[in-house]
């Protein structure tokens, strides 16, 4: 059974990195596609970027130059990176596994991220 537990900081100061990890459980992150998701409060979900079996990234465009995902094969783990951070990236954060870059079939309980001094 798969199963995706996002952590980290849920309080984060203006102009700091954001930073998430997702540990997935129940298979290995050399497979799929791993993604992360947000969804800021009263807005709709937003796709921010994925990390491929392969370790090859992409990302969203409007936040591609703050965002950078990473991978640790050995703890099965992914990490997002969420630069130069606003009170705009107040959200619930995502992670999410599928079988290609546009599917989303496992995803995360979601963990709250405010970003406020």
């Amino acid at each position: 059974q798969v199963q995706l537990q996002e952590s980290g900081p849920g309080l984060v100061k203006p102009s700091q990195t954001l930073s998430l990890t997702c540990t997935v459980s129940g298979g290995s992150i050399t497979t799929d596609y791993y993604h992360w998701i947000r969804q800021p409060p009263g807005k709709g979900l937003e796709w921010m970027g994925a990390i491929g079996y392969s370790g090859n990234t992409y990302y969203g465009p409007a936040l591609k130059s703050r965002t950078s995902i990473s991978r640790d094969t050995s703890k099965n783990q992914f990490t997002l990176q969420l630069s130069s951070v606003t009170s705009e990236d107040t959200a619930v954060y995502y992670c999410a596994r599928g079988p290609a870059w546009t599917t989303f079939a496992y995803w995360g309980q979601g963990t709250q991220v405010t970003v406020s001094s």
